[in-house]
This record gives C-alpha cells, structure tokens and sequence, in this order.
C-alpha cells in the first residue's frame, strides 16, 4: 500500500527531560535488560556524558521481582537521576494477532537515535491518527523510518525489508533481535529506504508487544518470527 504522510507540527523531543528504556517483565525477569542497559548506557554517554547511575540496575531488578506480566520503565535525566516505573500488562497485547493499521507523519529527519523520555510529539500524533499507529515518515526525502512504538519491517518477493538505523530512527532492541532471527531462519535480510508499503506482508517490533502485523492478518514469515522471538522471550 502506498502512504501518503499526514501534515504534522507536534513539539519535537526535549534533551532536558532525559532517556528512557522500556522492557517486558515475565515471571519476575526483564527481557533483555543487559541490551536495554547498553543502549541506555550509549545514549547518556553520548548525550549527557553519564553512566548509567549507580543502584540503577539493583532499582529496576527490585522493581521487577514478583510481577509476573508487565512493562517496566527506568528513565534517566541529564543530572543523573534515575527513575523505575512497572505496569501490569494485559496479555492480549503481547504478540498480538490481530492487525493493526498505521498512518504516517511527517517528521523531518526523523525522531532519532535516542529513546526520549519527552513523548510529547508522539503523544499528540497518536490522538491525531488514533486508533492506527503513527508511522514517522522523514519529510526531506519521504523515506518511512519506524512506528511510534516499534520499528519496522516489510516482506517483498521473500526477503524481509527494514530501514537502516542511520541516526533517524531508534535502533530497536525487538528490531536488532528480529533481524537475527530472519537470517537464521535463512531468509534475505535488507537494511535499506523503505518508501511505501506495497509489500506481501508488514509488521512492527518492539519491546513490549514484540511483533506486529500491520494491515492484514499475519503472514506466514510475520508469524514465524512472532514465533521464535515469543520463545526467546517467554519460554
């Protein structure tokens, strides 16, 4: 299908309010907390010239401990504090069968490398085009770059599509993962410009919901993927 950006001027993210990283808790455990701990440690390096705070680590495996289906989120400011917030999580929407849809918006240059803990402008593009995901589209060159809450990966002829993480767009844990599985299972992988979605199949990654169909009941590669990351995760 081909996607037409929707016009968009909601507030782009503010550095000062810090980065955030955003895990599934199963069984007491957060899902790949150590790579959820690199980035976060990249990004406030990078930003703010902080490690990850001390104590940060014991807080959010605390925080964890007892709750048995969730979504835990550490957040970091420029002066080094850390905050933990956990959150039940209804089990429908992990792995999800049912598709969603998505709308883009015109972000120029994208939102970026870093998980900001400023959502405002993703926050008002998804009362903008709710119920559908917000898809980010740059609008300097039309490339579709992730969707509000996961990155994005297209079928075509057999081989699965994603956008490179060229500094536009967040380097998905969920996406990095899913990228591992689709070449073990001997698929083509490409990291390059996705400018529509005219594709066999569509789908989302992220660190909560996992994967994602998008506009059409899962295919078959979107369900196997679905399928070895749920085992990874949850088993």
């Amino acid at each position: 299908m081909t996607i037409a950006a929707l016009p968009f001027d909601g507030p782009l993210p503010d550095p000062a309010q810090g980065v955030f990283e955003t895990t599934l808790v199963s069984g007491g455990r957060p899902v790949s907390l150590d790579a959820h701990l690199a980035r976060l440690e990249a990004s406030l390096a990078e930003l703010y010239g902080r490690p990850v705070p001390d104590g940060a680590v014991g807080e959010v495996e605390e925080a964890a401990r007892g709750l048995e289906l969730g979504r835990l989120r550490l957040t970091v400011t420029p002066d080094g504090s850390a905050s933990v917030r956990v959150a039940d999580v209804d089990p429908s929407l992990i792995f999800p069968s049912e598709p969603v849809s998505v709308a883009a918006i015109a972000v120029p240059g994208g939102i970026g490398a870093h998980k900001w803990a400023d959502r405002r402008l993703l926050e008002a593009a998804e009362a903008q085009v709710g119920p559908a995901v917000p898809l980010v589209v740059d609008a300097a060159d039309g490339a579709l770059l992730e969707g509000s809450r996961g990155s994005l990966f297209v079928v075509r002829d057999g081989a699965v599509i994603t956008p490179p993480a060229d500094g536009r767009l967040l380097p998905g844990i969920t996406r990095a993962q899913a990228i591992e599985v689709v070449r073990g299972l001997g698929v083509e992988l490409r990291e390059e410009t996705v400018a529509d979605l005219d594709a066999d199949e569509v789908f989302l990654t992220g660190a909560v919901r996992g994967v994602e169909p998008v506009g059409q009941a899962s295919g078959e590669l979107t369900a196997r993927v679905a399928a070895e990351l749920r085992s990874l995760w949850l088993d």
